[in-house]
């Protein structure tokens, strides 16, 4: 658990200065794109390796807490509220838009690989076999003061769509144009789909699309890391800090409020992910 004091939301203690990239192994193989999700991503796997408990994987001390928590403080206010709010890259999971869910009208959760969607689809429906999410939603409703049961409900009648995303594209949701959204929120997404930094900016570009102008953008993502696995299988991440994240969007105009760093503990157990820090951030787009 995070120590209660301060809850530990760790703001811009990780380096941002530009620095001399060293190629990795990770680097020197073939980079796991969408391509490879589609053939090789176990979503089961996934979920239960990295969310069957509030806490997230026992090698990854604290990542799921902070996570949870950091979204929690930036929602549940209902400061912030609107029409439309997008998931970019969820995954098989919904933990990224729990908080957020009471106050946007209409939310669309996405991912590229076909199995990821199926998941959150049976899940919506309440197929016997779905995946069990009710300790994330009882971690989230202890933060909240809220009933699980409720906030399920609100979510399942908020989401109106699962959608095909590749951030790759120019247009993430081609063929389908999608109306700007309120607010976008993106976790753990870009720095596995994107395999250098040109394609890293480019794909926040194109998040930046399906905002409306003043737009909320909220990231979760890793510095520093090169792979995490799903069982065995390793998967490819874009090696950044804190300075990439930040000139990618300041050069779009985004302003930066809120910038919150999870140092990771050098000393755990790097077999099933190899991450220096976790951040969280909040953004807003330029007005028109």
């Amino acid at each position: 658990m995070l120590r209660r004091t301060g809850h530990l939301l760790f703001k811009n203690n990780y380096s941002h200065h530009r620095h001399i990239r060293v190629v990795t192994m990770s680097e020197c193989m073939n980079f796991t794109e969408g391509e490879f999700y589609q053939e090789h991503f176990d979503s089961r796997a996934y979920a239960k390796n990295f969310y069957s408990c509030s806490r997230g994987h026992s090698d990854e001390k604290d990542f799921l807490t902070f996570v949870l928590r950091c979204l929690s403080r930036v929602f549940s206010t209902g400061e912030h509220r609107g029409q439309r709010l997008i998931d970019v890259g969820s995954g098989p999971s919904i933990h990224s838009v729990l908080s957020a869910c009471e106050y946007y009208d209409e939310i669309v959760l996405s991912d590229f690989a076909d199995n990821n969607r199926r998941e959150l689809e049976k899940w919506l429906k309440n197929q016997e076999d779905c995946l069990d999410w009710k300790p994330i939603l009882q971690r989230v409703c202890e933060l909240e003061g809220k009933s699980p049961s409720d906030l399920e409900a609100s979510l399942k009648h908020r989401v109106k769509n699962v959608l095909k995303c590749d951030v790759r594209l120019e247009n993430p949701f081609y063929p389908h144009t999608l109306e700007p959204a309120d607010c976008v929120i993106t976790s753990l997404c870009l720095e596995a789909a994107c395999k250098d930094i040109q394609t890293y900016r480019r794909a926040l570009h194109g998040l930046t699309k399906l905002l409306r102008p003043d737009g909320l953008l909220v990231m979760v993502g890793a510095l520093g890391e090169t792979f995490y696995k799903v069982d065995e299988r390793p998967f490819s991440c874009l090696k950044l800090n804190q300075y990439d994240v930040e000139e990618a969007l300041r050069g779009l105009g985004f302003s930066i409020h809120e910038f919150n760093i999870l140092p990771g503990d050098d000393q755990r157990n790097k077999s099933v992910s190899d991450f220096e820090a976790v951040f969280h951030l909040v953004a807003r787009k330029p007005s028109d």
